[in-house]
């Protein structure tokens, strides 16, 4: 096992960013003295794409304003769907309930009381056919904020389109189907980690040859910063994920050029504005300089880091739950100015509840006034040059380097998630912005100080009981009206071509229109991969 430095700036004070990273009074020349503008930064569109992976950014096109959504029955969030897109949201942000992220349907006993409640159920075929019902799967594009079960949830997706007509070529969206982060931190896996890597390369060869259009992967940093992450280690683990996951696609004899356009990423857009922009910036030109030197890569398009944003969860509050707005609209506007190509606003109540209509409506007007009134929108890159922005552009991309060479000294990601390596980083990284919040050293507005005595409660968005019951009736009339050989058969399938390491896509879009359930074919694949627990992390 390899040494574990530790790479975090340092303790968390007034004059850091909250990560620990000192900030100076002043930056000058000397700070960026080793910065060569071609090598390092390039024009916007140009390679390594520090300054944007188009040449006009915005001025060409915005980027996609998606809020996610997703409670209740397929119906319910259908119906929030339309509502949004009547308020000129220009994709779909999927959010599933945590049964179906988990792998099990809504009439499993461990489902009890959750259905429904923070996403939307989803159990089978039937289900996404209510959920895009008059949604033309052409005309929009559409996320989906699944992983462990993502290749079934995908299946769904184009066996839907498929139904509707719409050919393969033509889908466009996005599976976040990053399931190393899960290990890292958020918890929700099934299979074990080269198995469950083994599915997502799968995802990526299908949509390869079928769905040029499509990312079949989110490389996700979201999750390991809510989860307590420096901006530095979300900008290492993300990278590394992608990493891994472009080495294994090579390995099974893809060529880079192949897939590599279509990996997507998912940031966090946290409170430090200045660091956030510079971690994005990093970002793409780390992913550059991989995608050439490490892989070989011949197309631009492979070098592009395209990102997703979404503000930051972990940094709202229930205490005075309008200030979460002045958060959020400076964390977007750290998006937009980093260069983000999708972006999603978090509602002022998400801490407390899924989002009202009210809530959600202004998350996204938000993003509207960002783009049609500040004008941030006409300049690419309007803080390169900044010497303070590119110091800290420099120095996040250090410490990821840093990171990125001591996993691959671990053997990869695999070594280093089943060492525990990744969690202990992040664990120690919490914890030392707690005691920073707990010593005053940062202030949390409304929370910590500023704080008020007597507050209006806000209205909330509650899911009631007889939803999980209309879910599970609606589910045992498909099972009552399937065909049950058929599923049997299709099930049967999964399991084999899972065993026999074949890519399981194709068996597992014949599952969806057998309306086979996501715990049916969760289960056939559980016989050929088996199940992973936390209690084989060290």
């Amino acid at each position: 096992m390899a040494t574990e430095p530790t790479m975090h700036p340092g303790e968390i004070g007034p004059m850091t960013t909250i990560s620990g990273r000192p900030v100076d009074t002043t930056y000058g020349p000397a700070e960026i003295a080793e910065v060569d503008y071609d090598t390092h930064l390039g024009d916007p569109g140009q390679y390594p794409f520090t300054r944007g992976v188009h040449a006009e950014m915005y001025r060409k096109r915005l980027w996609t304003m998606r809020q996610f959504a997703g409670f209740g029955s397929a119906k319910q969030t259908n119906e929030r769907f339309k509502f949004l897109l009547s308020k000129g949201q220009t994709g779909l942000s999927t959010a599933f309930d945590l049964p179906t992220l988990m792998g099990r349907d809504s009439d499993d006993q461990l489902s009890l009381g959750e259905v429904g409640r923070c996403g939307v159920a989803v159990d089978s075929l039937a289900d996404f056919e209510v959920l895009f019902d008059g949604i033309c799967l052409k005309d929009v594009s559409v996320s989906m904020t699944i992983n462990a079960p993502a290749a079934i949830v995908l299946a769904f997706y184009i066996a839907t389109a498929d139904k509707q007509g719409v050919p393969r070529d033509q889908l466009r969206g996005t599976c976040q189907n990053d399931i190393l982060k899960e290990f890292h931190a958020q918890n929700e896996f099934i299979f074990p980690p080269a198995e469950s890597v083994n599915l997502v390369t799968d995802t990526i060869e299908f949509c390869a040859d079928e769905l040029p259009q499509y990312n079949p992967v989110s490389v996700s940093g979201y999750h390991i910063r809510e989860a307590g992450s420096t901006a530095g280690q979300e900008l290492a683990f993300t990278l590394g994920d992608g990493l891994h996951y472009c080495q294994q696609a090579v390995d099974r004899g893809l060529d880079i050029d192949s897939f590599a356009p279509r990996i997507s990423f998912f940031f966090n857009s946290h409170n430090d504005f200045f660091e956030e922009i510079a971690k994005f910036r990093a970002a793409r030109r780390l992913w550059a300089h991989y995608m050439k030197e490490r892989f070989g890569a011949k197309n631009e398009r492979s070098m592009w880091l395209r990102f997703h944003a979404q503000t930051a969860g972990c940094s709202l509050y229930s205490k005075q739950p309008y200030v979460n707005l002045m958060r959020v609209a400076y964390q977007a506007m750290a998006a937009v100015m980093g260069g983000c190509q999708s972006l999603h606003t978090n509602s002022m109540d998400e801490t407390i509840c899924l989002p009202t209509e009210d809530a959600v409506t202004l998350a996204l007007r938000t993003q509207q006034v960002l783009a049609y009134e500040t004008g941030v929108t006409m300049t690419a890159d309007p803080l390169g040059g900044s010497y303070f922005v590119e110091s800290m552009t420099n120095q996040l991309e250090a410490e990821a380097r840093e990171y990125i060479d001591t996993i691959d000294g671990m053997g990869g990601m695999i070594g280093a998630i089943e060492n525990g390596y990744i969690r202990r980083e992040i664990a120690d990284a919490a914890y030392r912005y707690s005691q920073a919040v707990e010593r005053g050293d940062k202030k949390l507005v409304g929370v910590t100080d500023f704080v008020e005595k007597d507050e209006e409660p806000i209205k909330l968005l509650k899911i009631g009981d007889d939803v999980e019951k209309q879910v599970v009736a609606d589910l045992q009339s498909v099972k009552a009206k399937r065909d049950s050989a058929k599923v049997k058969a299709a099930l049967k399938q999964i399991t084999l071509d899972a065993r026999a390491k074949k890519n399981v896509m194709p068996a597992l879009i014949e599952g969806a229109k057998t309306y086979a359930t996501v715990g049916e074919m969760v289960g056939a694949l559980e016989q050929a991969l088996g199940r992973f627990d936390t209690g084989q992390i060290a």
